[in-house]
């Protein structure tokens, strides 16, 4: 790859990720009518180990030389994937409205710039802070038409709030402790002890429920090909070559993406105040990771 080719990269590499990031709730959208959710989280996770083990392997990739670099790299999996996804798949199964949790969800960037503060040192401008809270405003508008009333939240809203530290905490874990390892055994190594902790989970508080339909199959390769490997290798990319702060503020665009894709492939409509925090969470995203002059 030259130079031009790597600029590209870096300049669009944010996007791209966004874009395939969103597309993993289409993918559980199509697939979760046939699956328990940790069931379905599980073998995603167990397809990712074996075809991630054949591309290290094949390739001779370089593994950790230190032990605790595998520690420090099987938390941050456990912590971005199996903390992160099961939170999220689990609110959703107990009747939390997809909106709400994407909100809950759409908090990590303050709480990431809180954190790399203090755990990484990181410098969060004024300008960056303003960036923050307007691109939460934006998202809240985008969801609040998804807002039921009437239910108790409590009980649902507990697993978005774990998922919501969890991929908080993972980012942060990551820059500061094993922020560069190679991205083949790298997986392999996150997705082991996530699929470890999400079998112990359906082991102990669910049942291994799968139906086997094209439907699903598609979803599970969607899920697996796409955002497995494809949007989690450019996480760790961005994680490795960006600011914590800068990384977690794309997560804005991620239930905005979502809404686009839902429109041209559902035809799902927004309504304006929609459209409103759909420009807010941009331009709070701009003022988040562009340059200072």
């Amino acid at each position: 790859m030259d130079k031009n080719q790597r600029s590209l990269m870096k300049r669009y590499s944010p996007l791209l990720f966004v874009f395939l990031w969103s597309t993993g709730f289409i993918g559980a959208r199509l697939g979760l009518p046939y699956a328990e959710p940790l069931s379905f989280l599980l073998v995603r996770y167990l397809c990712v180990i074996v075809l991630m083990m054949v591309m290290a392997l094949s390739s001779r990739a370089p593994w950790p030389r230190e032990p605790r670099q595998w520690l420090h790299i099987g938390i941050s999996g456990v912590l971005i994937h199996a903390i992160y996804l099961g939170g999220v798949f689990l609110s959703i199964k107990h009747g939390l409205p997809a909106g709400i949790a994407a909100l809950v969800v759409g908090m990590q960037p303050l709480l990431t710039a809180v954190g790399a503060g203090w755990l990484l040192g990181e410098r969060v401008r004024i300008r960056q802070w303003i960036g923050l809270a307007v691109g939460f405003l934006g998202v809240a508008l985008v969801v609040s038409g998804k807002f039921g009333g009437g239910a108790e939240l409590g009980p649902m809203l507990a697993p978005a709030l774990v998922a919501l530290l969890g991929i908080t905490v993972g980012t942060l874990y990551q820059k500061r402790f094993c922020a560069g390892f190679d991205l083949r055994t790298g997986s392999v190594i996150q997705f082991i002890p996530s699929a470890i902790v999400t079998a112990l989970a359906v082991a102990l508080f669910t049942e291994f429920q799968i139906t086997w339909t094209a439907r699903f199959v598609f979803a599970l390769g969607w899920l697996v090909l796409v955002l497995s490997i494809g949007a989690i290798s450019l996480l760790n990319l961005l994680i490795h070559s960006g600011s914590a702060v800068n990384v977690a503020s794309l997560f804005y665009l991620v239930p905005l993406s979502t809404a686009l894709i839902a429109w041209l492939v559902f035809g799902e409509t927004l309504p304006p105040v929609a459209i409103v925090g759909m420009a807010l969470a941009v331009g709070g995203v701009y003022l988040v990771v562009k340059r200072a002059s």
